[in-house]
Formats: structure tokens, sequence, C-alpha cells
């Protein structure tokens, strides 16, 4: 138990600390884009202390964070990395993207909509609360092996998504580390240090 609240804390961290990032001189779409992660990451950074028990717990609050983050996914946060803006991302060394953004693009269109679909369940759970951490089976590490286990998250084939009636019911901090993870897998796969 210990070992997976070190590790959840460890991905959250790196989240929070990859949409920290310096706006300067992004322009145009980049910044556009820039500006949507870092709203996300300040939705993700309000929830972490609420998903820890380390601050009142409030379903409104994760309700409303996940539907702006949800707002920022699938096809919203495509858009915002055309093909052409590959060229410009990388002269410019503003952009945090990977050009294996622009060459794996099915792999990445996958986990903007698979955020959008766990973004929506996280505010269809809101309402159930955290997991009883006394119950091993309701660990949200537990929950992620609806998704093939956690390696499957970070690049691995999913045995079988959970459906949105299934993250509905799913304790919000299960939930949560599901989204964390898919931030987390998209951010290995095509962002920069």
């Amino acid at each position: 138990m210990k070992i997976k609240t070190i590790t959840t804390g460890i991905i959250i961290t790196s989240i929070i600390a990859g949409v920290a990032v310096a706006h300067e001189g992004a322009t145009g779409i980049v910044k556009q884009r820039m500006d949507a992660m870092s709203v996300m990451g300040k939705n993700i950074k309000l929830l972490v202390p609420m998903m820890q028990g380390k601050s009142n717990y409030d379903a409104q609050i994760v309700r409303d964070a996940a539907l702006e983050i949800k707002s920022h996914s699938g096809e919203t946060m495509t858009k915002l990395f055309p093909k052409m803006d590959m060229e410009m991302d990388m002269t410019k060394n503003v952009s945090k993207a990977k050009p294996v953004i622009w060459q794996d693009w099915d792999k990445f269109s996958d986990l903007s909509n698979q955020l959008l679909i766990l973004t929506d369940g996280l505010a269809q759970a809101a309402n159930n609360g955290l997991a009883d951490k006394s119950d091993a089976n309701n660990d949200a590490a537990g929950s992620a092996s609806m998704m093939g286990g956690s390696s499957s998250m970070m690049g691995g084939a999913p045995k079988a998504d959970p459906t949105l009636e299934e993250l509905a019911k799913m304790p919000a901090d299960s939930v949560f580390k599901l989204v964390t993870n898919s931030c987390a897998a998209c951010h290995t796969q095509f962002r920069t240090d």
C-alpha cells in the first residue's frame, strides 16, 4: 500500500511539474495548447489533496474540475496539434511536443479520447467519494486492473477499458488514478522533459 501511494505521488508530481512550463515565446496555437495543458494541470493539482485524503472531499469541486479537464480532452486537444505546426514547434524550441505525436497520431488521439472518457467518468463518480482504504478491493490500484494493470496504461494494450457506466460506479479516487495514469502515459510518450 505504501509503494502504491509513493508511486501515485510521483506520477501526480510529474504531471503537475510538467504543466508548470514557462510559456515564453509561445504564440498562436502552441500557446493555446500550452494554456489548455496549464488549465488541466491546475485542476489536477486542485484535486490531489482531496484524493489523498489530506483535505476535505467536495464532490462539486471534483465534478467541476473533471469537467474542466474533459473540456480540453478528446478532439478539442487533438485540434491543437495540427501537423503543419510540427516544424514550427521544433525550430522555435518553444513547444514540449515531441515529433512522435505526428508520427504516432493514432496513439496520441486514443490517449486524448481516453482522457475524455475518464474525466467524464470522474465527474459522474464524484458523489461516490473516496475508496474505503481498509478494503483492498476498493483501492485505486485495484481499480486500475480494470484497465489491464497499470502497465497497460503506460503503452501496452489494455485488456478492457472500463465503460463510462463502470467508471461512474467506482470511488472517485480510483477514477482519478486512472486519469492521472492517462496523463502520465501521454506525457511520457509525447512530451519532452
